[in-house]
């Protein structure tokens, strides 16, 4: 016998048609001598069958019984709607249905053979508990919201995934308690609603078989597969881990054929540049470009027709071609829909997907058969689409994380005008992953730039870096002396004034200058030799720990010597290159408003600084010479203005340090390619090599014929090698000149050859400097100093 239910439940389900037939017992008193009639005949009927009354658990009772139950339900099961309706009678929760309408029979029969209804997403604990949630209401009386939609899947006749949902009439239930039943309270109500997930405790409260319930429920079928298809794709573009999936795209696909009911409909998706006015393959699994076909981009023009552009690209809306055929011949075989043409498809739907006005990409569907896809279903887009925007914005935002993650780790930090060129590569980078290669991020070449080259460097950074370490060295000698001094006269320990002598021996070494070697000899000498004679010296004597522990406290944790005219040095050039370097990432802001170019600068002792500027860096902006002008102008400036805010704070320094200026001009346009195992930019070939030489050495430059450094105080230098770019710069500076910011005291002179450059000359011209309370006024360099000195 098979049951209705073999395991566990609250409730012993018996299929009964008693509260049916108590209907028809109350017609019996109906003044309507036909509803008499017809009641007299149906409880006549079913007399021989007491079962059907009593209720009963063997399901082989239904097919027994098939035709007085077909009677008892003719009026509940109208004859004349049994062609349209999906219902049948059901037993509620379980996958038992019978007496099914004609139209539910032939939705099972195309389903295939041997398909069987299966309510989707029941388990058996929750039928438990859905079960005693029906108890807790109809027979305690709990107001409880069990409620949740129930549905059916059921693949039709061309195999495309229909789905119902079912609604139950529980009219004909009833709900019998047996001796197994409990009283229960508002508190134990309370600890069952509190305690959803654990079926124990339901059990135990509610037990099984602890009701009868005798009847069956009325199952009304309503097919809701655009809703359920709107709802899929919902849920599969909002959850991320679904979109990542390797099933994404055929899940996906299968969707929109549910909504389209067409099981030969295929979803593409193409991305849109908008700069580049271009159609661009998406990479990913299953991920197909119909209208690029084995291209990897294309422009719009050549791949959409006229119309079709104005209406996807101006428009924004859905372009249908339901006969490709047709409207490909017509077009005599042109470009626009041959793609689609040749790979078989014969109707489509390009449905763009834009965000505020700009177009984002396009979807895609596209079927091998005219009129499957056409103008009319073009609409059942409107309800899906809101939710694939949000997914491609999404996945945009998404693919740029990536995007910086892999520059990042590639290339570290990129500069804002080259890195759609680290984008692209990027993109690449992430296509050839996704079709399972093991990509390498190629080298960034940048083609026929112009270099500018600026430094405004600290004058003597190292003489005066030597002189602040040689009188910390002579401080701490002199401290380390007098101990040892006083050690010595102590203890009388003839090795301390040996230490002694070897100490003045130091201070004798560097008295007038610090040797390349001395600092370090110095250096081990006190952590080898005194410290651990001063570690000894503290325990022999009190006045010569309290002298010991003294000189510890001056010396520096981290250097672990003296340090406090290095301090200052430190300070000083750690001050100037952060105010300088402020003032010339602020003015590279309208530098870059101007025009794009790569820009980056370096801290040193002092502020150097690399542009590059061409077509190449611009992307797609159009680069003119002018602009090129105009960068070399504004540099001048820049570097002038600099000057101006450094000796504007110069008194404020712990060391008043001078600092010089120079540019490099460079007219030949070169190559440079990054780096990626150093991580920057670099000139790319042997030629352009010549360029990075000058650059290096170029500081360091004498006047030809003279003991006379290029580089001077109050002084911008312009070094160049050509007539043409000598012309130039005198003219921009004779210009700077009548703004204020340039003496008459300009020259031309040539510099002594460096190893490997020959013919190098420059313009120095000295500057004006005006003080920030009176910036109307201005002073030549020594002007300046007099005037800080008073």
């Amino acid at each position: 016998m098979e049951q209705i239910y073999p395991l566990d439940t609250p409730m012993r389900q018996l299929i009964s048609f008693n509260k049916l037939l108590e209907q028809y017992e109350e017609q019996l008193n109906s003044a309507d001598p036909s509803l008499v009639q017809r009641a007299k005949y149906i409880l006549e009927a079913q007399k021989p069958y007491p079962e059907l009354r009593d209720g009963f658990e063997d399901l082989s009772v239904l097919e027994a019984r098939k035709d007085i139950i077909e009677l008892l339900l003719a009026d509940v099961f109208s004859g004349f709607l049994t062609q349209n309706e999906i219902k049948s009678a059901a037993i509620p929760y379980m996958n038992i249905v019978f007496n099914k309408s004609e139209r539910l029979k032939q939705i099972i029969a195309d389903a295939g053979e041997g398909f069987e209804l299966e309510i989707r997403n029941m388990p058996d604990k929750l039928q438990y508990i859905l079960q005693s949630a029906v108890i807790l209401n109809f027979y305690y009386g709990f107001n409880l919201d069990f409620k949740r939609p129930m549905f059916y899947d059921i693949p039709d006749k061309n195999g495309v995934m229909r789905h119902y949902r079912i609604l139950y009439n529980a009219d004909f239930m009833e709900i019998i308690p047996t001796e197994k039943a409990k009283k229960l309270s508002k508190e134990d109500v309370d600890g069952l609603l509190a305690n959803y997930d654990d079926l124990d405790y339901w059990k135990t409260m509610i037990p099984p078989n602890s009701f009868t319930v005798k009847g069956f429920v009325i199952a009304n079928m309503f097919d809701v597969t655009a809703d359920h298809s709107i709802s899929e794709i919902k849920s599969t573009l909002i959850g991320t881990n679904k979109r990542g999936s390797d099933n994404f795209m055929e899940d996906f696909q299968g969707t929109f054929q549910s909504l389209f009911n067409n099981k030969d409909i295929q979803v593409g998706f193409t991305g849109y540049n908008q700069d580049a006015k271009q159609f661009l393959r998406i990479y990913g699994k299953g991920i197909n470009s119909f209208i690029l076909k084995d291209r990897d981009f294309a422009d719009c023009n050549t791949i959409l027709c006229q119309a079709s552009n104005d209406t996807i690209l101006n428009e924004k809306s859905y372009f249908a071609v339901s006969n490709i055929k047709k409207y490909y011949q017509e077009s005599e075989q042109a470009q626009p829909y041959k793609n689609l043409y040749d790979q078989g498809f014969r109707s489509c739907i390009l449905a763009p997907i834009a965000d505020e006005g700009n177009l984002l990409g396009v979807l895609e569907l596209v079927s091998p058969n005219i009129n499957d896809l056409n103008s009319l279903n073009a609409n059942k887009l409107e309800d899906v689409m809101p939710f694939i925007i949000s997914a491609v914005l999404r996945s945009i935002e998404e693919e740029k994380n990536l995007i910086d993650a892999i520059i990042q780790h590639e290339c570290t930090t990129v500069h804002d005008s080259v890195y759609w060129k680290f984008q692209q590569e990027a993109k690449r980078f992430i296509s050839q992953e996704a079709i399972g290669r093991q990509p390498a991020f190629k080298e960034i070449v940048f083609k026929d730039v112009y270099p500018l080259y600026g430094q405004i460097d600290i004058k003597d950074s190292s003489k005066e870096r030597n002189l602040a370490i040689q009188r910390d060295l002579m401080i701490q000698l002199a401290e380390i002396k007098d101990i040892l001094s006083v050690a010595h006269k102590t203890l009388e320990l003839p090795i301390y004034e040996e230490l002694v002598f070897r100490v003045q021996s130091y201070i004798e070494e560097i008295k007038d200058a610090l040797h390349t070697n001395s600092e370090q000899a110095i250096f081990d000498f006190v952590q080898e030799e005194i410290n651990p004679v001063f570690h000894h010296l503290k325990r022999e004597d009190g006045i010569l720990n309290d002298m010991i522990l003294k000189y510890e406290a001056s010396i520096d944790m981290g250097t672990e010597s003296y340090y406090d005219h290095r301090r200052n040095y430190d300070e000083s050039v750690t001050e100037v290159n952060k105010r300088l370097a402020a003032v010339l990432d602020k003015k590279q802001e309208e530098a870059q408003a101007m025009f794009p170019h790569y820009f980056e600068r370096y801290k040193t002792d002092g502020v150097e600084h690399n542009m590059y500027i061409g077509s190449a860096i611009a992307n797609e902006r159009e680069f003119n010479s002018l602009f090129l002008s105009n960068l070399r102008l504004w540099q001048l400036q820049v570097m002038v203005e600099m000057e101006n805010v450094y000796y504007g704070f110069k008194s404020e320094l712990p060391v008043k340090l001078d600092v010089t200026s120079l540019m490099l001009v460079y007219s030949s346009p070169l190559s440079i390619r990054f780096r990626m195992d150093e991580k920057r930019f670099d000139v790319d070939g042997t030629y352009n090599a010549r360029y990075e030489i000058i650059k290096k050495r170029i500081d360091k430059s004498y006047i030809k014929g003279t003991n006379e450094r290029l580089t001077q105080k109050g002084k911008l230098a312009i070094v160049y090698s050509q007539k043409k770019d000598e012309r130039e710069y005198l003219r921009y500076v004779r210009f700077l000149k009548s703004k204020g910011y340039f003496t008459n005291n300009i020259e031309i002179v040539e510099l002594e050859g460096l190893q490997g450059v020959t013919g190098l000359k420059a313009i120095r011209a000295e500057i004006l400097y005006r003080k920030e309370e009176s910036p109307e006024q201005t002073y030549t360099y020594k002007d300046l100093m007099e005037t800080l000195k008073a």
